[in-house]
């Protein structure tokens, strides 16, 4: 009898609770786990991702386009919440033509003590404020030279480059070492007063008439005794506030007098006397009463340096 064959029926459909692990084609659902989305919905699902994909390459685009044409605008403005920072340059412009010797010419007969028609100088730092009376009624020529040099935006920018603790600061000098000045010098002129602390006095060599544009700040009464009126380093103001801002700057770090992180002069005004009575101007001595010094001639690069070992 002949034997039977058996025939086997593969089929290659999984059934719906099937399994083939590695061969997972999309996500589980209610046609099984691991089966195929219809071809319809799998062509929405791309059509959704291609939308996507779209709007957020055209907002970056947006961005991109908006920042770089910003990066370039130089009509943009700084945050308000930015603080600003501080300017170690000129803050205005200087007036070359302004900067000469000045027209006055040293007392015959000053007076016995430092005086002034009410006109103040202001010196802005970093640290703060100084104002100084000048006394420009018992030193004309330097007071004159000081004020000239000082609308002229002369010191705007320049440094007290000179620390002497109890002694003095200095500053006024363009070359920022002590051996700078304006172009030219100044005859001297009697000293009147003593060198107190907050005096402001014109600073020289030991030659005559060397004084230029370099001017400083005595820190201690002490400087009375130890620096001679001999010297002539003419008294032509005191300061009347912004000590503690002397006193800042004459604490700062020095090397050899010099100052290694010098406090910088961002703009040095000028505030005018207010209108004088006729009495008071009448007190003011004429021009015809003065006489200029002797030996007005002076070498023509100054280095006005007041130093302790000078007397």
């Amino acid at each position: 009898m002949a034997k039977r064959r058996r025939t086997v029926t593969r089929t290659h459909a999984p059934s719906q609770d099937s399994y083939r692990p590695g061969f997972s084609r999309g996500p589980a659902g209610p046609m099984g786990r691991g089966t195929m989305a219809p071809p319809s919905s799998r062509r929405g699902n791309n059509t959704l991702l291609w939308i996507a994909g779209g709007a957020a390459a055209l907002v970056v685009l947006v961005g991109l386009i908006y920042l770089y044409g910003n990066s370039g605008s130089s009509g943009a403005s700084p945050s308000p919440s930015v603080p600003p920072v501080a300017i170690h340059t000129p803050t205005t412009s200087i007036n070359e033509a302004a900067i000469k010797p000045p027209d006055a010419t040293p007392l015959a007969s000053p007076p016995a003590a430092p005086a002034g028609d009410g006109t103040t100088a202001t010196i802005q730092t970093d640290l703060g404020t100084i104002t100084f009376q000048i006394y420009n009624e018992s030193a004309p020529v330097a007071s004159e030279n000081f004020i000239n040099l000082a609308d002229a935006g002369f010191f705007n920018g320049l440094t007290f480059h000179r620390i002497v603790p109890g002694f003095v600061i200095q500053g006024g000098d363009p070359n920022g070492d002590g051996t700078g000045g304006p172009g030219y010098t100044i005859p001297d002129e009697p000293v009147v007063g003593d060198y107190k602390r907050g005096i402001v006095a014109m600073a020289r060599t030991s030659q005559a008439n060397s004084a230029g544009s370099q001017f400083f700040i005595v820190l201690d009464d002490s400087v009375a005794s130890s620096l001679p009126k001999s010297g002539g380093y003419v008294i032509f103001g005191n300061v009347t506030s912004g000590m503690d801002v002397v006193d800042q700057i004459a604490a700062g770090p020095a090397s050899n007098e010099q100052a290694l992180d010098p406090t910088v002069m961002n703009i040095v005004t000028i505030q005018p006397a207010p209108a004088a009575s006729p009495s008071a101007s009448a007190s003011v001595p004429a021009s015809s009463s003065q006489a200029p010094a002797s030996g007005s001639a002076a070498p023509p690069t100054p280095t006005p340096t007041p130093n302790p070992s000078d007397v």
